[in-house]
């Protein structure tokens, strides 16, 4: 028997939550899972913003602006919107070609793809996207993500030029003589921090303590690296005026292929995290209304100079393990960010480089799934074909040809497969 699709409503899941009836003891739960989401998101928005070449702040400025109209507007009942992994290499490209503003006009104009996509009710189709072709892009992101921090883990500084992943390994592997110990002795330690407290004391935001943790020891024993503050500057202590980007025909003409992209990856990873959201729960999202609050949320994000932004599985999974009830515990956790903003940004510019690499290295593992490789191999062979096409193209091409690339594989040997079992009956 096959599932129903998701409801094709654009009205919030808010609005049927709140209709439903809502006490101040929801209100209170929300708060708290709203609160242990913001503890996760500090670091990550801050790590992410960073690796995709832009400034820690406008992480920050994302996941207040981003993640509240998510919550607000989604289709979900828990959903967590902000910066995630999947955006670092579209975004890390548009900003080396067209600069941040280019980045600016391409997530607004995100945005507006988004909307139509919504208004078009087009959520059941990002639903059919191969899983294999996902799996493959994600798991390409994932490589990328953790090449581009080795030289913050390794305390190295590479020549603009190496930004691609291979160029980035052979100038590496010519620069290991200049490894900094204290870097790379921080970054192994804050691995292990997080790893050990995510085994033995699940509750405690692992992140945002090791992240501290090693702040404070840096600072205490007087280590020789680099620093948010130190790289960036002071962080800002709040949220800055909305501006409208400058835009002309040929600047949108050029960055289409780019809007495309981060649109397309906002609708799928958005629809991803609603799907595991609902597994876990038990709930059911509404796919289009989904993509209604990424389109709005994007150009929001946009005018306030923050970076795309979608649905975040991991930190949609925390909202859930801390009790989530309603969307509000989304909006508590855009309010959370954007008070430790106004209250601790000196203190988060202490935070070391390091330390945010060590938070994105796992981010990256864990994005790969590696310990899935096995059953990959196992399986059909065309599903693994297909997804190794996909993320050595994601790797060495770039997203736009692997994921189409990939799709028009899924179909060439699904229609082989269908034609060759006509045959053998």
């Amino acid at each position: 028997m096959t599932a129903a699709a998701p409801p094709t409503t654009l009205a919030p899941k808010l609005w049927l939550v709140l209709r439903q009836g809502y006490g101040w003891r929801d209100l209170q739960t929300d708060a708290l899972a709203g609160l242990t989401v913001a503890v996760v998101a500090l670091p990550l928005s801050m790590a992410l913003a960073i690796a995709s070449g832009a400034t820690p702040d406008k992480g920050l400025v994302t996941a207040v602006v981003a993640g509240a109209i998510i919550s607000l507007l989604g289709g979900s009942r828990v959903q967590i919107g902000g910066p995630t992994g999947a955006f670092v290499v579209i975004v890390s490209g548009v900003i080396a070609q067209h600069g941040y503003a280019g980045l600016i006009a391409a997530t607004l104009m995100a945005g507006v793809i988004l909307c139509l996509a919504a208004v078009l009710r087009l959520g059941r189709l990002v639903h059919r996207v191969p899983e294999p072709v996902i799996a493959g892009f994600t798991t390409g992101i994932a490589i990328i993500i953790g090449v581009s921090q080795l030289p913050d883990a390794l305390g190295l500084h590479l020549p603009k030029g190496a930004a691609e992943v291979l160029p980035k390994l052979a100038a590496l592997s010519t620069r290991l003589s200049q490894i900094a110990p204290a870097a790379l002795l921080m970054t192994l330690g804050a691995i292990l921090a997080i790893e050990l407290m995510k085994r033995f004391a699940p509750k405690l935001p692992s992140l945002l303590l090791a992240t501290a943790l090693a702040a404070a020891v840096a600072a205490g024993l007087h280590l020789p690296v680099e620093t948010i503050a130190s790289r960036f500057g002071d962080l800002p202590r709040a949220l800055p005026a909305p501006q409208l980007p400058v835009l002309s025909p040929a600047l949108l003409v050029s960055l289409a292929p780019a809007a495309f992209n981060i649109a397309f990856l906002a609708g799928i990873e958005s629809l991803l995290s609603a799907k595991v959201a609902d597994a876990l729960t038990g709930g059911r999202h509404r796919a289009n209304a989904e993509l209604l609050a990424q389109g709005v949320a994007n150009v929001a994000s946009a005018l306030f100079g923050g970076l795309p932004a979608t649905g975040a599985i991991a930190r949609t999974a925390t909202n859930i393990r801390a009790g989530a009830k309603s969307p509000l515990a989304g909006v508590f956790h855009a309010a959370f960010v954007l008070t430790a903003m106004v209250l601790f940004a000196p203190l988060m510019g202490l935070a070391p480089m390091a330390a945010l690499a060590a938070i994105l290295l796992i981010v990256a593992w864990n994005m790969s799934e590696a310990h899935r490789l096995p059953a990959v191999l196992r399986g059909p062979w065309p599903e693994a074909v297909v997804m190794f096409t996909t993320l050595i193209l994601t790797v060495t091409a770039n997203l736009t040809v692997a994921i189409f690339t990939g799709i028009a594989l899924e179909i060439g040997l699904g229609w082989w497969r269908r034609r060759r079992e006509g045959a053998a009956g």
